[in-house]
């Protein structure tokens, strides 16, 4: 019997109305894991070149990854892929909370959605038993109203997985949500699921993952509780959340300001973690089974902005995107904007950042007026903010309209020099960690298969000079040991990017949290990883086995990408990256460089034996048990 995984995958055809199953053999699952290196087998064989990202032909995948399920921290994680609406590209999107466990429990690995129904429709997955059901009464409903019918319907302890309002509108930057909180977001995958009228999964099982070796895998689970106080990254996560780094990153100069022309924020205490968990945190929630408990969960009770503690807490990103993005310091009003984003189902990252680039291009004088709909979109009005992002949820107006496209295709209907306010990288805009103070993360940015990306590789500290033995020693684990200069881009540097985003490549194909299992920081190291797959699976997996899937993940990214057209020509950052940033903070002046970028993509395709274009060969490809994906390009 397999253990961990049940070695059954849904497929679902929405145009025929047809579900069937596949048990594909264990030699399958180990080779991908799970996650987004399992879903890019569907799409790279059942998509066809050129397909429309809307129409019916994408190729929609959800899947958990061999361990999710278990006992054990920081492995409720499911990946949804797909061709991205945004980059015309591969989209890739991860989430966690209670859904991606409960679909294990439910008796499936994964989903693959094909076709459009011809009607609004949701998928019912009830102790291995699915089926199709009609959606139309939940059609322009939040996301928390979708949550209150459907639990009545098929099950009160049921997870749900929808898209918002905001995609039924057409918002381009929709998201996937489950628990009205938690995202798949990105890449669009909301909208994709939207243009196929699935509105959404419902899961409910009671069968629990078998595991090869519980003694081995309640050892490892000891020890989350314990390291926790004594790892200082994880001990503020723990405290703090992901808003921990507000203070961190705006003492580097790295907490983007007034959409990315400064480094830091002279409002940031007011934003940050602590201040949150001084005055309208209400609990910390958490993922299943996991005891870092990360999650804030915030409330606001009276002023003028309240927020209801149903939709969460604002995360680090979303402090920074409509916080010091658009130079708004007032904790509820960013509080709020997480709340309409859960409500309505869009990407924090994305549509903060679209609006402080639409606040750049008005105090310019890019945009007027009557582009705003009346609105004085001026950096550090939060009502401005707040009106902004209510009417691109709802697809209103003028302003609504355009933004709901994101930066990059209303930078083109503006002209008039907005494409310099720009800060994205194949349409997804940047998140709030600058590649100026951080120069590996620029590399990943430029080179990321969907995007500017955050969660794609490790950050340049812990490669620096002055790096600590804990983390230095994890890093020796996958051939890293010589810490560079601080802000450089090294050939050293570059490598540190690549083996660290084949670690992360690798989380996200296993389907683990990237909080609790990492190469540096986190609760778990990479051995420990190998062992816990040991424990759960049977198998006799180790670290480098794990870094293998992680490389044919990045692999057959690149393979789609190449198929729809992609090359180095779309491996670029806006221009704004190249300017020097303003203000006083330690990075002020700070730019990076055409040089330094372009002699770090060299390198960068070099370590992955791909070509000068970025494509892979087809030696590359068999080198990493992938050759099959040779006829795809």
């Amino acid at each position: 019997m397999p253990y961990g995984y049940n070695g059954k995958i849904l497929h679902v055809d929405l145009t025929k109305g047809e579900l069937t199953v596949e048990e594909p053999p264990e030699s399958f699952y180990r080779k991908y894991l799970g996650g987004s290196a399992m879903g890019m087998h569907y799409i790279l064989r059942d998509m066809p070149k050129g397909a429309d990202p809307l129409g019916p032909e994408n190729v929609l995948t959800l899947f958990t990854g061999v361990t999710t399920g278990a006992p054990i921290s920081g492995q409720s994680r499911l990946n949804a892929n797909a061709k991205s609406p945004i980059s015309g590209g591969i989209g890739d999107s991860q989430s966690g909370g209670f859904f991606p466990a409960e679909l294990k429990f439910a008796g499936f690995d994964g989903i693959v959605i094909k076709g459009k129904s011809p009607k609004p429709v949701y998928l019912a997955i009830v102790d291995g038993k699915a089926e199709l059901r009609d959606a139309s009464h939940l059609m322009g409903k939040i996301t928390g109203e979708v949550d209150d019918i459907l639990h009545k319907e098929v099950d009160p302890k049921a997870e749900i997985l929808q898209h918002g309002p905001a995609a039924e509108k057409g918002v381009l930057f929709s998201s996937l949500v489950s628990m009205s909180n938690r995202h798949n977001g990105r890449t669009g995958m909301g909208l994709v699921m939207a243009s196929k009228n699935l509105k959404a999964v419902v899961v409910r099982g009671t069968k629990k993952v078998e595991v090869a070796d519980p003694k081995a895998l309640t050892e490892l689970n000891r020890i989350g509780p314990k390291a926790i106080p004594e790892n200082g990254d994880m001990d503020g996560l723990a405290k703090f959340g992901t808003a921990v780094v507000v203070l961190f990153n705006n003492t580097i100069g790295c907490l983007p300001t007034r959409n990315y022309n400064e480094g830091q924020f002279e409002g940031c205490e007011a934003i940050s973690g602590e201040k949150m968990a001084e005055t309208i945190l209400k609990e910390r929630d958490t993922c299943y089974a996991c005891v870092v408990k990360c999650k804030r969960v915030v409330e606001v009770k009276e002023g003028a902005y309240k927020v209801d503690p149903r939709y969460g807490g604002p995360e680090y990103e979303t402090l920074g995107t409509f916080g010091s993005y658009c130079g708004v310091s007032d904790l509820a009003a960013v509080s709020l904007a997480n709340q309409i984003c859960n409500e309505y189902g869009v990407d924090t990252i994305a549509c903060g950042a679209t609006i402080a680039f639409a606040m750049e291009c008005y105090e310019k004088g890019i945009i007027t007026k009557e582009q705003t709909d009346g609105i004085e979109l001026k950096f550090g009005d939060a009502d401005a903010m707040l009106a902004a992002l209510n009417k691109i949820v709802k697809g209103e107006g003028e302003l609504g309209k355009t933004l709901g496209m994101g930066s990059e295709r209303a930078a083109k209907k503006w002209g008039n020099g907005a494409d310099e306010c720009l800060i994205t990288v194949k349409g997804a805009e940047a998140p709030a960690h600058m590649p100026q103070a951080k120069r590996s993360l620029g590399l990943i940015y430029a080179v990321n298969p969907f995007g500017a990306d955050h969660q794609s590789s490790e950050h340049d500290p812990y490669y620096e000079e002055g790096v600590g033995d804990f983390n230095l020693n994890r890093l020796k684990q996958i051939g890293l040991g010589s810490p560079q200069p601080a802000y450089s881009l090294t050939e050293e540097k570059v490598r540190f990017a690549y083996e660290t985003e084949v670690f992360y490549s690798m989380l996200d194909s296993l389907e683990l949290c990237q909080f609790v299992w990492g190469p540096t920081w986190t609760l778990y190291d990479g051995e420990q990883t190998a062992a816990m797959l040991r424990a759960v699976t049977g198998w006799d997996v180790t670290l480098d086995e794990l870094m293998e899937v992680g490389r044919r993940r990045l692999n057959l990214f690149r393979v789609f990408n190449a198929r729809e057209g992609f090359g180095r020509k779309d491996d670029k950052l806006p221009k704004k990256f190249f300017k020097q940033l303003q203000g006083t903070g330690p990075t002020a002046g700070f730019a990076l460089t055409h040089e330094e970028i372009d002699s770090a993509i060299d390198a960068y395709y070099k370590m992955a034996g791909w070509t000068a274009d970025g494509v892979p060969t087809a030696e590359t490809l068999k080198k990493h048990g992938v050759e099959w994906a040779a006829e795809y390009l």
